[in-house]
């Protein structure tokens, strides 16, 4: 795990050559089909050969659920053990990997499509405000930009009072080693990414509507804006960048939580293997 550009698909890849392991993906766009280029998604060449679950399973139209990549990771990893192999789960989305890892419980809420049909009408901004008067705990974590957990938060809200607090849960049939990324050169890895990736962001930006856009957040938020000329292309690219930056420090804040992350600079490759060799043999 790791923020965003900090070389957690090569690692995972370099790891299951050495472990006779395989991946699953543990972020909450990559799971979409076709956004590849906007959410970093590993190439078939970069896999290496090594077999990929999770990504490309859910349609990029409608949402997708914690609860449903929980359910769909505990049976990949029922898959691989049972060939005999090491499930890697590989990603920056925490709240999936610490319901995977039994690290916390989430509300098992249903979607209530009419109350999200109304709450759709309305801005991230009176969303916010809503979600500020009902339950201001959740008002002070909650990503202000993101639409999508906005609503969900709301969607919480009306059926429970309140979003609960994450519980520990209270037992998980696996044990997991956690490995961290934090590499010293994060800036410059995430602006050279950023800048091979935007001709892709933009071809697939225009084939989402523009609220869907705004619904998946970063790349394609900042794209579809540029796509109808509020902005340009400098201050697409600049305030894309920016926005990155700050989604990969609330990666790492929501990371910090876990102490039993060993972390890392992805180029201590040999430091790492040894590490993960101790740890699971």
């Amino acid at each position: 795990m790791g923020s965003t550009a900090s070389g957690k698909s090569a690692l995972a890849v370099k790891l299951a050559k050495k472990f006779n392991g395989e991946i699953i993906s543990a972020d909450s766009r990559q799971v979409y089909k076709g956004l590849d280029i906007g959410t970093g998604k590993i190439t078939k060449k970069e896999m290496r050969g090594v077999p990929h679950y999770l990504l490309d399973v859910a349609d990029p139209k409608k949402q997708f659920s914690v609860s449903e990549y929980k359910k769909l990771a505990e049976d990949n990893i029922r898959y691989i053990v049972c060939y005999g192999k090491l499930p890697i789960v590989v990603g920056g989305t925490g709240f999936y990997i610490d319901a995977l890892t039994g690290r916390a419980n989430f509300p098992d809420v249903p979607p209530n499509k009419s109350l999200r049909a109304k709450l759709n009408k309305l801005s991230k901004e009176k969303l916010f405000v809503m979600l500020k008067k009902k339950d201001p705990r959740r008002a002070r974590s909650i990503d202000m930009h993101n639409k999508v957990r906005l609503v969900r938060a709301l969607e919480i809200v009306e059926a429970l009072g309140k979003v609960p607090l994450r519980q520990p849960a209270t037992s998980t049939q696996y044990e997991f080693v956690f490995i961290g990324l934090r590499p010293d050169d994060l800036d410059k890895r995430i602006l050279k990414r950023l800048m091979k990736r935007i001709p892709g962001i933009l071809r697939e930006t225009k084939k989402l509507s523009r609220k869907r856009a705004f619904e998946l957040g970063l790349e394609y938020r900042f794209a579809s804006l540029y796509l109808q000329k509020k902005l340009s292309k400098k201050e697409f690219i600049d305030k894309l960048y920016t926005a990155i930056r700050h989604y990969a420090k609330r990666q790492m804040t929501w990371f910090k939580r876990n102490k039993k992350i060993r972390w890392f600079d992805p180029r201590q490759l040999k430091e790492i293997e040894k590490y993960a060799k101790r740890q699971y043999f």
